[in-house]
């Protein structure tokens, strides 16, 4: 059952949480984190689905921040869901107008869960520094998307700079089936790799990732090409011997071919968003590979081996 509290207070929504607990006769003791999610009117929806399946496997509060800025009073409307459909977790909806929409870390603060990590999420657009976000700043880990803004690979260039441990996005979590496939492939003996080449959509934001990742775990120059998609479309390493080819030309099924081994069709579907948030909240603490990646991520749209402003960034400190 959904309750719904108008002009109400960040005390009083904490208070009808407890109740509605103690009426279903549960705890939140079986609830390992808080997922706030700062989300507009339009990706709210979606985002909290995607967070309630992920709450199947990581029992949650789940805190849905709404700012809704303008003139009018401040007012704070909230939506409490306890248990039911979303398993042993909580959907706590908040509507922030007025003033109140620039005071979300003061609103959320008494709702966390005592003792638990905390974990950040902008579905759309996201601070330029999540870390230094007021709501960012209470949480363990923040995760943002590149790929839900305006502009990707601004946005990607953004992360570069502001990168913090704890920091990570799901551009990023998106690649984790082509870097597993890629594994998979190179376990098997290979000659000595001279290059690779990533082949992707123009402007999205996990291919220049993939390649900064290739290019920090095989030490050799990486390319980007553009293709007409969906999403990334092909990964091909060239060795001494012959190139080793990943592609996936339909967003479904990927095909793997060595220089001596015949093709092999392989399921390799472009996962949901209830799939990459999952993966995320398996892990609390700092992603060192997303940071390797982004240590080698040049400009958005390339991969070199100048210094990235990541690494001038520690250089200076």
């Amino acid at each position: 059952m959904t309750l719904r509290i108008e002009n109400t207070t960040a005390a009083d929504v904490n208070h009808a949480i407890s109740t509605e607990r103690h009426r279903l006769g549960s705890t939140a003791t079986g609830m390992v984190l808080t997922l706030v999610i700062i989300a507009s009117e339009q990706s709210q929806s979606e985002a909290t689905r995607a967070a309630a399946y992920s709450a199947g496997q990581h029992p949650c509060r789940i805190l849905v921040v709404i700012p809704r800025p303008g003139r009018g009073k401040p007012r704070l409307d909230a939506e409490v869901n306890v248990g039911d459909i979303n398993g042993p977790g909580e959907i706590v909806k908040l509507r922030l107008h007025g003033a109140l929409a620039n005071q979300q870390a003061s609103v959320v603060l008494p709702l966390l869960l005592p003792d638990t990590p905390v974990v950040a999420w902008w579905p759309g657009e996201a601070p330029a520094v999540p870390s230094q976000d007021d709501v960012g700043k209470l949480a363990q880990r923040r995760i943002t998307d590149a790929a839900a803004q305006k502009r990707p690979l601004t946005a990607l260039a953004q992360r570069i700079g502001s990168y913090e441990p704890g920091d990570t996005d799901l551009a990023w979590t998106r690649v984790t089936p082509w870097r597993s496939m890629l594994a998979t492939a190179l376990d098997l003996p290979f000659d000595p790799i001279v290059s690779a080449e990533v082949s992707a959509q123009k402007n999205n934001p996990s291919a220049p990732l993939l390649a900064a990742w290739l290019r920090a775990r095989l030490g050799v120059p990486v390319t980007m090409k553009s293709t007409r998609g969906p999403g990334i479309t092909g990964i091909t390493v060239a060795t001494k011997g012959g190139n080793i080819t990943l592609t996936r030309p339909d967003g479904h099924t990927a095909q793997l071919k060595g220089p001596e081994t015949p093709p092999r069709q392989i399921p390799l579907h472009r996962r949901e968003l209830r799939d990459n948030i999952t993966e995320e909240l398996r892990l609390l603490d700092a992603d060192e590979i997303y940071e390797q990646a982004l240590n080698h991520l040049d400009s958005p749209g390339s991969v070199s081996k100048s210094k990235s402003p990541l690494r001038r960034k520690k250089a200076k400190s």
